[in-house]
């Protein structure tokens, strides 16, 4: 990661779709091909894990293992011959364009899944689903058996389950794993075929040589596998309910703080079991990226912890996390280790002192360089040192274009126009501020695809600490023109990011 490089940020969900939601089948293949064409070396994207049926946020998953199964591409599927052409109807109108509706695509999805599901279980050869379910049992099990659980008990949380399944009882998982064998074999069938598109996507990406960069969140959700079947290693009290979760102090996007919800970790039971759960989850991890974001690094030096009882984050304590012994560990089992720290936020000098330790490069956030009046900010451009990987925002801020629009005061239009030496906001301001980035030392630098087309607020993905309405953007088929790609080109061979 120490050579000049660039590429964009789009999730699989924000590709364009026949079928509601973006996905694994062609129109991921073909922005791979966009950003080869484009010069580029990078495609960032969200974390892929299943989301829970309520946010569907991907940073809210029901396992920390687990693929999202709505992101099955059914080209993939009517080739292996688990769907018809038949069964897939055209769908034009029914879903909204330039949007995900969560619900309608999910009910549409999972129906032609289980179908190909159905269809797979007359097929006499399961060599590959065997091997597969084998290979990934130390997580497959847990999270297959969970999974049809929740579905039996109408996805009621763990919690409320009935005592013997919620406390793990022997007698009641193998009485539970017999009688649902058929939806536990079905939660498998998904992950598998999950697999086989993923993988093949990599390798068509590797080909262009395309690297991608994954995300991981440090928390999982409370009503997830992961915290059913590893109670142990979070603050939980007897009715293993959390009595402290996770979020950040009040910040940028929040006067009052950030209040996540997650369970958090008993790091010092982590350490005691030499970090087993992480590093199986990082290791898992890294078999699908090529780079790995760390959401929230700063977490893992020290965290913010509120009172379960709280309604917002203003009342909350840091505390410390073994994180030296967490990192030598972590890089003692794993060979490569390839990670972009997401240092933003209330950054104190442990956490900076932690990133230099490792030369794990952070972050540097264009929007956020403007709100003082600093010559010499650590977001503008010119200040940037190599080791880091420039945005000009993240799924979590305004468009570019909306940023302008919305959110930018006078004083701070003062110091931008100032900064960029120009009159007045340009119909490509865009690509003014982008080349600003691009010709700065940075490493890397990473555009969201709605920079580069210069999108309002209406593309925006995420508004933290809003519940509802997230995550849906889309993109429209063809929306990237040559102009584009051109422009972009031209751009990245500049200011010598052409590495590839």
């Amino acid at each position: 990661m120490n050579e000049r490089g660039c590429g964009l940020l789009i999730h699989i969900t924000s590709l364009p779709s026949k079928y509601g939601v973006g996905d694994l089948g062609k129109s991921a293949f073909d922005f791979v091909d966009v950003l080869s064409d484009s010069g580029q070396s990078y495609w960032q994207i969200l974390p892929l894990n299943r989301p829970d049926d309520y946010s569907y946020s991907p940073y809210f998953s029901t396992s920390s293992f687990a693929l999202n199964p709505m992101l099955i591409g059914f080209d993939g599927l009517l080739a292996e011959g688990f769907l018809n052409r038949e069964d897939i109807e055209e769908k034009n109108g029914f879903f909204p364009a330039g949007s995900v509706d969560f619900p309608k695509a999910s009910a549409y999805k999972y129906h032609l899944l289980d179908k190909a599901y159905e269809n797979f279980l007359r097929k006499r050869k399961k060599n590959d689903f065997n091997k597969f379910c084998q290979s990934e049992s130390y997580w497959l099990e847990d999270y297959a058996l969970f999974t049809a659980l929740k579905n039996k008990f109408n996805k009621e949380s763990w919690d409320k389950w009935p005592e013997e399944i919620r406390n793990r009882k022997p007698a009641a998982m193998e009485s539970a794993k017999k009688r649902l064998k058929k939806d536990i074999k079905r939660e498998k069938f998904f992950q598998f075929i999950f697999y086989k598109q993923w993988f093949a996507l990599k390798t068509y990406s590797a080909e262009k040589r395309i690297k991608i960069i994954g995300d991981i969140p440090i928390y999982v959700g409370y009503d997830s596998c992961d915290v059913w079947a590893n109670n142990q290693i979070f603050k939980l009290d007897e009715n293993k309910h959390p009595f402290v979760v996770s979020g950040v102090p009040p910040d940028y996007f929040s006067k009052t703080g950030q209040l996540w919800n997650n369970p958090v970790y008993k790091w010092e039971v982590l350490k005691e079991t030499k970090y087993d759960w992480w590093v199986k989850r990082m290791k898992h991890m890294f078999k699908f990226f090529d780079v790995m974001r760390i959401d929230h690094f700063r977490g893992l030096v020290q965290y913010w912890e509120v009172p379960a009882t709280e309604k917002t984050a203003v009342n909350g304590y840091w505390q410390s996390v073994p994180t030296y012994d967490f990192f030598d560990t972590l890089m003692k089992e794993i060979e490569s280790f390839p990670v972009i720290a997401e240092d933003l936020g209330h950054i104190t000098d442990d956490v900076r002192e932690a990133m230099a330790h490792y030369g794990f490069p952070g972050m540097k956030i264009f929007q956020f360089a403007f709100g003082e009046d600093n010559p010499d900010h650590p977001y503008l451009p010119h200040t940037y040192k190599e080791n880091c990987v420039a945005y000009t925002g993240t799924h979590d801020n305004n468009t570019l274009m909306g940023w302008l629009e919305n959110e930018v005061n006078e004083e701070q239009k003062k110091r931008l126009l100032a900064y960029l030496k120009i009159d007045e906001i340009r119909p490509d301001i865009n690509w003014v501020i982008m080349e600003q980035l691009m010709a700065s030392l940075a490493d890397i630098v990473i555009f969201p695809v709605q920079d580069v087309l210069g999108l309002g607020s209406d593309a925006r993905m995420n508004r933290p600490q809003v519940a509802s309405g997230n995550w849906r953007w889309r993109l429209l088929p063809d929306s990237i023109k040559k102009i584009h790609m051109d422009k972009l080109r031209n751009l990245t061979k500049l200011t010598a990011r052409d590495i590839r």
